[in-house]
C-alpha cells in the first residue's frame, strides 16, 4: 500500500472508487441475469405452446450460438439491449479481415479502461474522477483507431491489386471465359484480400445466388469506391448489353489514374503533414523533459486542478487543429 501512502488520495476517496465500482459491477450483473431470465422463461413460453420443445430448443441454441456476439449469455445480453449500432460496429470489425467478435472488442476496450483508470488513479496521481474519465477516453479510442488502422492496411492492399485482378478478368473475357469463370480465377490467383472475396462470390454464384447480389454483398466489407464502380459496370452491362471486356477495360484504366493521382497528391502534401506531426509532437516532447528535469515542477500541471483545466483546454483545442489540417490535406477523387 506504498502507492496509496505517497498518493494525494484519502482513505475515504479510496473507499467511495472500490464501493462505486462494486455496485456498477452488481448493477450490471444484475441487469444482465435478469435479461437473460427473461429471455430463457420467454423461449420457454414459446415452447411450450408449440409442443415441441425438445426439438426447438436444440435449433433455437444453436441458432443462438451463430448470432451470438460473445460466448458470456449475460454479456451478449447487454450489448444486444444497450448498443446503439452492433450491426455498423460488426461490419467495422469485419472489414479488418480478422475473425473479431463485437463481444471481444468491447471486453478488450473495457479491460483497458479498468486498468488505465486504476493506473492514472493511484499510480500517477490524478484526482479519481479525471483517472476515471481519461481511461474510457483512451480505453475506447486506442482499439477504435487499431481497427481503423487495420481496416485502412486492408483497404489498400485490395486496392494496390484490384486493376489487376480486372485486368485478369478482361483476359479470360477475351479468351472467352465467362464472367463467373473469370471471378473465380481471380480468386485463385491473385493474393488476399482480393483472393478470399472473389472465392466466396464465385462460391456464391456456384449455389445459385445472382452475380450482382453476391456482388453487393461483400461490398459493406470491403468499402471501396472502385469496388461499387465495378459492380455497377457490372450491372449496367446485365442490363444494356455490350462489349464488358471494353468496359472493364476502360474501368481499370480510370482506376489506375485515380491511384496515380491519389499517389501525386500523397506527394504534395507530405511536407505539410511531416510539419504537423513535428508541431504536434513538440508539446509532449517538452512536457516528458520537464517531467524527466523536475518531476515535482512538472506534476503539478495534472496534480492541480487549475492544471487540469488548462490540459482539458489544450487537448480540445489540440482536437480541433487535427481536425482542421486533416481535412486541408484530404481530397476526394
Amino acid at each position: 500500500m506504498n502507492f496509496l501512502q505517497n498518493s494525494d488520495l484519502s482513505p475515504s476517496d479510496v473507499m467511495i472508487f472500490i464501493v462505486c465500482a462494486v455496485l456498477a459491477i452488481v448493477m450490471i450483473v444484475t441487469v444482465a441475469l435478469i435479461g437473460a431470465h427473461k429471455s430463457k422463461m420467454r423461449m420457454k413460453r414459446v415452447l411450450a405452446v408449440t409442443g415441441k420443445a425438445d426439438i426447438r430448443a436444440k435449433n433455437t441454441v444453436n441458432v443462438r450460438r451463430a448470432t451470438a456476439d460473445s460466448s458470456i449469455a449475460a454479456f451478449d445480453y447487454l450489448i444486444k439491449k444497450f448498443l446503439p449500432n452492433p450491426q455498423r460496429m460488426r461490419m467495422r470489425l469485419q472489414r479488418t479481415g480478422r475473425t473479431i467478435t463485437l463481444g471481444q472488442y468491447l471486453l478488450f476496450c473495457f479491460a483497458l479502461t479498468a486498468i488505465l483508470a486504476l493506473a492514472l488513479t493511484f499510480v500517477v496521481g490524478l484526482p479519481m474522477i479525471v483517472g476515471v474519465l481519461a481511461g474510457f477516453a483512451i480505453g475506447f479510442l486506442v482499439p477504435h483507431i487499431a481497427v481503423g488502422t487495420m481496416v485502412k492496411r486492408r483497404q489498400d492492399k485490395f486496392m494496390r491489386n484490384f486493376p489487376e485482378a480486372i485486368v485478369l478478368i478482361v483476359r479470360g473475357l477475351k479468351s472467352g471465359l465467362p464472367v463467373t469463370e473469370s471471378i473465380r480465377v481471380v480468386g485463385q490467383e491473385i493474393a488476399d484480400p482480393i483472393g478470399v472475396e472473389f472465392r466466396g462470390i464465385a462460391d456464391a454464384v456456384k449455389f445459385g445466388k445472382p452475380m450482382i447480389e453476391a456482388l453487393w454483398a461483400i461490398e459493406p466489407r470491403i468499402d471501396i469506391q472502385e469496388f461499387r464502380f465495378f459492380i455497377t459496370a457490372l450491372a449496367i452491362q446485365q442490363e444494356t448489353g455490350g462489349n464488358l471486356a471494353e468496359t472493364l477495360e476502360n474501368l481499370s484504366t480510370v482506376l489506375r489514374r485515380r491511384k496515380q493521382m491519389k499517389l501525386k497528391i500523397k506527394a504534395l502534401s507530405s511536407e505539410a503533414k511531416a510539419s504537423a506531426y513535428i508541431i504536434g509532437s513538440l508539446p509532449f516532447i517538452m512536457f516528458g523533459i520537464i517531467l524527466f528535469m523536475n518531476y515535482d515542477y512538472g506534476s503539478q500541471l495534472y496534480k492541480d486542478m487549475r492544471g487540469i483545466i488548462m490540459m482539458c483546454v489544450g487537448f480540445v483545442s489540440y482536437g480541433i487543429g487535427i481536425a482542421i489540417m486533416w481535412k486541408m490535406v484530404r481530397f476526394e477523387i
